[in-house]
């Protein structure tokens, strides 16, 4: 066996590993991309592809019970869940192949499928027994979900978002342990497919929603569609061919769980103690959000490994940031991340942007009960809340549980990365009619609360239900 050595090795082939091998060779170190499986990346194999999927069949289920709203006269759906089922897979099976076609294009010898742990700062050994050496070093090993211990001898009762896109068919009872974006989107997807779905959360909130009309409109609409046990723990047992959870006030049986509780790093095994890191109370390295360096060591940590901001497009800027920053160590440059967004595919869409300001905040809010286009959807439902900060009115944050909530947020990710005003917004043009001009009341809110006037257009004549 021959022992290796590059300039940066990079442990994981996800999302911030791929961008983090892609930045480092480009600017011109010689790389190793260590992985277990090669498997593709967690999006494409089980987590936004094959979640929306899932999502699509059960939006499209829901526009047929909706259709009567119309005067479109339905029978009521006939689910195939082996059919679902099968659509994803398959659609599943190719976003992955194209991801795989990534790993094939790469120089030869740079992917090695294995493990790796440190054995000393810039050393790691293979599963093999192989030694490699690396100037700096890339953790970009991911995230998983954790299975409780009460859940663990239920067998495949018990479902995570790594095993419930293989059901060959859809249960009759779901339970979903948790109400973070996994479990939201796949609880609201399962019900419009016929499935019976209890959602259980230790948290009396949906989705980390800090204001409270934007959740109530969550809460409202997911109330229509399943059960939901807030502020509880749910105990399972084993219950035959079904499994029971008790909690405070009940119990019920259920064909299968769905554990959604959270999926944290992977960084267990990686020796990083013989690296010389400091590590929080949770075991992940400390590090810098603007260089991803981990202390002062050639060590670097992008994507889900970190526990920040465990969304795609995240990973992918972390990953090209830590893979510059490792071929640059020690001149490591700090690098201005993008503003914090993330969305929850859930019906409306949940959407939170940016963050509160500093100081005084102004705050605008759009009712999307009454908003027009919405109303011709039969979608009339959803709050709209607008931070922003004094005196000028500039946008910082956004928190939206809305219609056509994917796209308002990115208007107001741009505008808040570009620095701009409520009054700003209400100058450029709001098409009618759309979901985009229910912003405008929350805007106007803010703008009254400034010294800026309204733009002279904007405060008069407006259409109704804009």
């Amino acid at each position: 066996m021959t022992d290796l050595s590059c300039d940066v090795a990079i442990l994981g082939a996800g999302t911030a590993g791929l961008a983090a091998e892609r930045s480092a060779r480009k600017a011109g170190a010689r790389t190793l991309l260590i992985d277990p499986y090669f498997a593709g990346t967690v999006c494409a194999t089980v987590g936004c592809m094959p979640s929306k999927l899932l999502i699509a069949a059960g939006n499209a289920a829901h526009g047929v019970r909706l259709a009567p709203e119309f005067g479109v006269m339905t029978q009521p759906p006939l689910i195939d869940g082996a059919a679902v089922m099968a659509r994803v897979r398959a659609l599943r099976d190719d976003f992955v192949a194209s991801t795989k076609e990534g790993f094939e294009s790469l120089p030869e010898g740079t992917c090695v499928q294995s493990r790796a742990r440190f054995t000393a700062p810039g050393e790691l050994v293979l599963e093999d027994g192989r030694r490699v050496t690396a100037r700096a070093v890339v953790l970009a090993t991911g995230s998983a979900p954790v299975v409780p211990g009460p859940f663990k001898d239920l067998g495949d009762r018990v479902l995570t978002n790594q095993t419930v896109f293989d059901l060959p068919d859809l249960p009759k009872r779901l339970a979903v342990i948790g109400a973070g974006p996994i479990g939201l989107e796949l609880a609201q997807a399962m019900a419009r497919l016929g499935v019976e779905v209890t959602l259980f959360d230790h948290a009396d909130r949906l989705g980390g929603l800090a204001d409270d009309a934007v959740h109530e409109a969550l809460l409202t609409t997911l109330r229509r569609e399943m059960v939901l046990h807030l502020g509880t723990k749910a105990t399972p047992e084993d219950a035959g061919e079904a499994v029971r959870l008790s909690w405070e006030g009940g119990s019920a049986e259920f064909d299968r769980v769905l554990l959604a509780a959270g999926r944290p790093p992977n960084v267990r095994d990686l020796g990083l103690e013989a690296a010389g890191l400091t590590l929080d109370d949770h075991g992940v390295p400390v590090f810098d959000r603007e260089t991803l360096q981990c202390g002062e060591a050639p060590v670097f940590i992008a994507g889900d490994a970190n526990a920040d901001r465990p969304v795609l497009h995240e990973a992918s800027a972390e990953g090209a940031i830590a893979g510059r920053n490792a071929v640059a160590w020690p001149a490591v440059v700090r690098s201005a991340r993008m503003v914090p967004s993330s969305m929850i595919f859930t019906d409306p869409p949940v959407v939170q942007v940016g963050r509160a300001p500093q100081g005084e905040a102004l705050t605008g809010r759009s009712d999307y009960g009454d908003q027009g286009r919405a109303r011709v959807e039969a979608r009339g439902h959803g709050q709209v809340l607008l931070q922003a900060a004094a005196p000028d009115g500039r946008l910082t944050g956004a928190e939206i549980c809305a219609p056509g909530g994917e796209h308002l947020g990115h208007l107001l990710a741009w505008a808040i990365t570009e620095g701009h005003t409520a009054s700003d917004l209400l100058s450029r043009p709001f098409y009618h009619p759309t979901l985009e001009e229910g912003l405008r009341n929350a805007l106007r809110d803010i703008c009254r609360a400034t010294s800026r006037p309204l733009p002279g257009d904007q405060d008069e004549g407006a259409p109704p239900g804009g």
